[in-house]
């Protein structure tokens, strides 16, 4: 795998990272969660613009963001017993089909 395409991935990991310490964070009024969105947004942000010197802006912003509400949802349904309909998993799963097709039909820049 390209290194570009892996620090993306690590980017979206922390953007879900910072999404749950978000939801930790009770609005940002938990000083601990809330130095974590923070921080972890900072990282994901900086991942993100690492990529982009190789990757195109619209499919690196696009499977990172993915990336993210695939985490995120993933980690609701494990954290926050958020229901996992079958329709709900089946959209999920539409977001990664489209984060594995952007992939294999972007070239590096």
């Amino acid at each position: 795998m390209d290194k570009s395409w892996l620090i993306l991935i690590i980017a979206g990991l922390f953007e879900t990272g910072w999404a749950v310490a978000l939801k930790y964070s009770n609005g940002m009024t938990k000083p601990a969660p809330a130095a974590a969105v923070v921080v972890l947004m900072g990282v994901s942000l900086y991942l993100l613009g690492y990529a982009l010197k190789a990757l195109p802006l619209g499919t690196a912003y696009a499977v990172w963001t993915g990336i993210g509400a695939i985490g995120t949802a993933l980690l609701g349904l494990a954290l926050f017993n958020e229901p996992a309909t079958p329709l709900r998993l089946g959209f999920i799963g539409l977001i990664a089909i489209g984060i594995l097709g952007l992939k294999y039909v972007t070239p590096n820049m």
